[in-house]
């Protein structure tokens, strides 16, 4: 019989908003007249923009035509969407040349396939909390984990420790779950602990388009020496709605090199780009013609007035924690809420009582690791409407 990947049995049984949808199903069909209001997974409700959906209608029938046909595509973009991602760093001051973007289905799926460049006898350095994908995808592939702590006293921000070794660095900013925003002068501290250490940061910047401040960095990038040290992640799922429809990029730079154990160097670049020519068609021709579209001026406008509706959103939530003492985090540069449970709850504990009590379903913070057990997070994502009334809700049980 063949030997399994044993690693399996050393992840949760349940990921956790799998464990979510669970209890929330199960609560509506035991109350079938309850009205239950979701702001725990972070799935946007506003529609695509007209002009990404016009972009996509035009893509759709390129298909339908011999002469405009597309196959099989390049694996890691068409230049017309990698050209225009590139451009758009640029105009925050990032250099990020086209050929060193790699367009996927999105952030989520790259982060985890990342782990496969590195061997198994890496050391991994995430923070905690944690978005659960960084944690499982790598005790799946049987490395050694280390957690660094995010609290309430560092900001949920954690900082390089220099008796603590690592090869490779997960950090999201701003965070999932925290909404937790680094500085560049953090940032740069960051970089110079992975360069001394010869490690390589793996940034998730998912959420980069909710910084409003220009002081705040958008991509690690813009950090002095992080293209010798860094890869970073980014999708449409949040910018432009792109949760159902897919698409993300992957930066890796082409100054990110090592030395293989013979003394061979290795390109992370060229292993890139080799992993995704085997293990990845491409994303599809109409789904990219659609991203190209967000990245004009009239398509990042129109995203920008989403986001905005969802940073006002956002806004409702914090008035309302304002309103009780709530202790909590992000917010303002995030689309997430993370705040202290009242009364000194656990947060599986408020999930239930949430859901049971005002039906309003959140995120609770111990998904995310110890240090959230805590904590809980809820979303921006809801309509005005919806965010009002759960956070009316709420209030009764403060």
């Amino acid at each position: 019989m063949p030997r399994l990947n044993e690693n399996y049995l050393n992840i949760k049984e349940s990921y956790l908003f799998a464990e979510i949808s669970r209890r929330v199903s199960k609560y509506e069909e035991e109350n079938p007249d309850k009205k239950v209001i979701r702001l725990g997974i972070g799935d946007v409700t506003k529609p695509l923009s007209k002009n990404v959906v016009k972009a996509l209608k035009e893509g759709a029938e390129d298909q339908g035509s011999a002469e405009s046909f597309h196959g099989y595509g390049p694996e890691q973009g068409y230049p017309f969407l990698r050209d225009r991602v590139s451009e758009y760093y640029a105009a925050f001051g990032a250099q990020v040349d086209s050929d060193e973007i790699f367009i996927s289905d999105g952030a989520k799926s790259d982060t985890g396939n990342i782990t496969e460049l590195f061997d198994a006898d890496n050391v991994i350095l995430v923070p905690d909390p944690v978005y659960p994908v960084y944690v499982d995808t790598n005790i799946m592939s049987g490395k050694t984990i280390k957690y660094m702590s995010g609290n309430a006293e560092n900001g949920f921000l954690p900082m390089p420790d220099d008796s603590v070794h690592a090869d490779v660095i997960y950090l999201c900013s701003p965070n999932n779950p925290t909404g937790a925003v680094y500085n560049k002068e953090q940032l740069k501290v960051w970089v110079d602990y992975a360069l001394k250490n010869d490690a390589v940061i793996l940034f998730d910047a998912a959420y980069e388009a909710f910084i409003t401040d220009p002081e705040l960095p958008r991509s690690i990038f813009l950090i002095e020496g992080a293209r010798k040290c860094a890869i970073e992640f980014c999708s449409f799922s949040k910018t432009a709605g792109f949760t159902g429809t897919r698409c993300g990029y992957t930066v890796v730079p082409k100054e990110l090199c090592f030395k293989a154990t013979n003394g061979t160097e290795m390109s992370l670049h060229a292993m890139w780009f080799r992993r995704q020519s085997t293990k990845f068609n491409g994303t599809s021709y109409v789904v990219q013609r659609g991203a190209a579209e967000v990245f004009t001026e009239a398509g990042m406008a129109e995203c920008r007035e989403n986001i905005a509706y969802y940073q006002e959103n956002a806004r409702t939530i914090a008035e309302t924690l304002d309103k009780h003492n709530i202790r909590y985090f992000g917010g303002t540069h995030s689309p997430y809420i993370w705040f202290e449970c009242p009364n000194g709850m656990d947060s599986w504990g408020f999930f239930d009582k949430l859901l049971n009590e005002v039906q309003v379903v959140g995120t609770p913070g111990a998904g995310f690791g110890d240090n959230g057990k805590n904590f809980f997070r809820l979303t921006s994502f809801g309509s005005h409407e919806a965010t009002k009334e759960a956070m009316e809700r709420i209030e009764k049980i403060l």
